[in-house]
């Protein structure tokens, strides 16, 4: 378990499939810059939530909870690039928990992580040129651009610009 002032970073539990439905995995908004897909119904949700159990069994990804509510509304995650440096796997907080400054807490939070937990000396932070919000959150804790990547979006076929942005730890 990870903690900042306002969230906590855990891992999942079955009984998360409904808010986690609810505030995340149903919001087109939320998908647009990630790879994965919608979840679509109820029972789908459920079925997400044991494949995210399972994984995160062996990895370091977690749900975010509100502290206040108690409620998971985002996940995100770390793991290792090579010796000494790790990168983040994805952060994503539902629509109605955005622009709060939690992204800047969960971004900080791995990163102590990475720092004191893991001995990590770099961290590396990537995303989409058209997330004006991550770009900027980026920017706003030091992060330097280390490259740019033209990839395709396996779901639509478009192309986008990845940013690869480091920052020593």
């Amino acid at each position: 378990m990870l903690e900042t002032e306002d969230l906590i970073l855990d891992k999942a539990e079955f009984t998360d499939w409904e808010a986690m439905y609810q505030n995340v995995w149903s919001h087109p908004e939320c998908a647009r810059y990630m790879l994965w897909n919608l979840t679509e119904s109820e029972d789908a949700a459920k079925e997400r939530i044991l494949r995210t159990i399972e994984f995160q069994k062996d990895h370091d990804g977690y749900l975010v909870y509100e502290k206040a509510s108690g409620s998971p509304i985002g996940f995100a995650g770390v793991r290792q690039a090579s010796d000494g440096v790790w990168e983040e796997t994805g952060i994503c907080l539902g629509p109605a928990y955005q622009h709060k400054g939690y992204g800047k807490q969960i971004l900080l939070c791995l990163m102590g992580y990475c720092r004191d937990c893991l001995h990590a000396h770099r961290f590396l932070y990537s995303t989409r040129a058209e997330n004006l919000a991550s770009c900027a959150l980026a920017r706003s804790l030091g992060f330097t651009l280390v490259s740019t990547e033209i990839r395709t979006d396996s779901r639509t076929g478009q192309t986008y610009t990845l940013e690869q942005y480091r920052a020593a730890l």
